[in-house]
């Protein structure tokens, strides 16, 4: 009898501690709406970080300031110099937003610091100066602060249609920036980038485990990493955020290297996930983000990554005549235009101010279609 007692009670506190890590797991997933109720009477300082973190994820289409953290880390990983610039990028944007009165809800989600950290990561990646090179703080501070104008102007423009501001103003500024400067540049040199379809001379056999491996490198891609290690440590991040999504961004990058293959874009596209990136962006808007989940929407998702996928080609053929890249055009066109469709995927598309993690959002469906229209706050692209 004391045996069967001692072995009841065993099993008893095993299956309290997995309740209590289950519940703990929880508490570190989703959106971690509980923490900003937690860090209202902090300082500002704390707040600060907080706000940074998740500005980190809003980059990969999530919102959890632990999520931040590990992706903040893949990065220093992959290049402590393209860290700091990142962490520059973001606290830029993000003072400029509060010194400037923007709304404090957006300043909190992370929403105005987002761009900025993308801004501040590409100068870095084109840079042909090399690491630590100072000088290149002064562009990656003023191009952060002004995606701030320019996603306040944007965002109120583009609300009448209730779409998000997304990356167009990172896209805008980096562009602008690299015709700015040029690879002569004195003081700003960059590198120039080749269309990914330009032919190869002497071009070697195309080896498909590169090939394969540059699928989870698609997903790095989004924050310009390259290495395949700090790229499936963002890939943890979103899977910590939401599953659901980390599924739609492998998948989307797995698509995106395929319409590269039928497309015979340079092997170098293939094999460092740069075919990738865009359709794993334009698969997870739709697979679960912005529209509910369900068999529809999910073969929608397959569809945008396609989409995203030929239109990135095209517009990287484009714009790299002139030594320019298409950075992230392609998804966030293709997103915007998912958006505004109508019919069947339409039902099942979700107002930008309910936004949440794919798997709240499928539970909260029905709260949707009841005609709830509790403010909350937005998720961009």
């Amino acid at each position: 009898m004391r045996c069967q007692s001692g072995v009841e009670k065993a099993s008893r506190t095993r299956a309290s501690f997995s309740r209590r890590v289950l519940n703990g797991l929880l508490l570190c997933s989703g959106d971690m709406e509980h923490l900003d109720k937690y860090m209202k009477d902090k300082s500002f300082v704390l707040q600060l970080v907080v706000c940074g973190l998740r500005a980190v994820t809003r980059v990969i289409l999530a919102n959890n300031p632990l999520s931040g953290g590990l992706i903040l880390a893949a990065l220093y990983w992959a290049s402590p110099w393209q860290g700091l610039l990142g962490t520059l990028g973001v606290l830029a944007s993000t003072l400029t937003a509060v010194i400037t009165g923007q709304d404090s809800a957006e300043v909190a989600g992370g929403l105005h610091g987002f761009n900025g950290m993308l801004v501040s990561l590409l100068m870095g990646e084109f840079s042909s100066a090399g690491d630590w090179y100072w000088w290149l703080l002064l562009p990656v501070f003023l191009g952060s602060a002004t995606c701030v104008f320019l996603f306040s102007g944007l965002s109120s423009f583009l609300d009448r249609w209730d779409l998000p501001a997304a990356v167009f103003p990172f896209n805008i500024i980096i562009i602008l920036y690299l015709l700015c400067t040029g690879p002569e540049h004195p003081y700003f040199p960059h590198h120039s980038v080749k269309p990914p379809g330009a032919l190869e001379p002497n071009a070697t056999e195309l080896i498909a485990l590169q090939v394969i491996r540059g699928i989870p490198l698609g997903v790095g891609q989004i924050f310009a990493c390259g290495d395949l290690g700090p790229s499936l440590l963002i890939l943890g991040a979103v899977f910590l955020y939401s599953p659901l999504l980390a599924v739609h961004a492998l998948l989307g990058s797995a698509v995106g290297t395929l319409t590269g293959l039928s497309m015979a874009v340079r092997h170098e596209s293939l094999y460092s996930g740069l075919s990738g990136f865009n359709g794993a962006l334009g698969c997870m808007t739709v697979g679960g983000l912005f529209f509910t989940f369900s068999l529809w929407t999910h073969l929608f998702a397959i569809a945008s990554a396609f989409f995203s996928a030929y239109a990135d080609i095209a517009l990287s053929n484009l714009m790299g005549t002139v030594g320019l890249p298409a950075s992230s055009w392609a998804a966030t066109l293709v997103a915007t235009l998912m958006l505004l469709l109508t019919g069947s995927l339409a039902a099942y598309r979700i107002p930008i101010g309910q936004v949440r993690a794919p798997e709240r959002n499928l539970r909260s469906r029905s709260q949707w279609e009841a005609g709830n229209t509790e403010e909350r706050e937005s998720t961009d692209v």
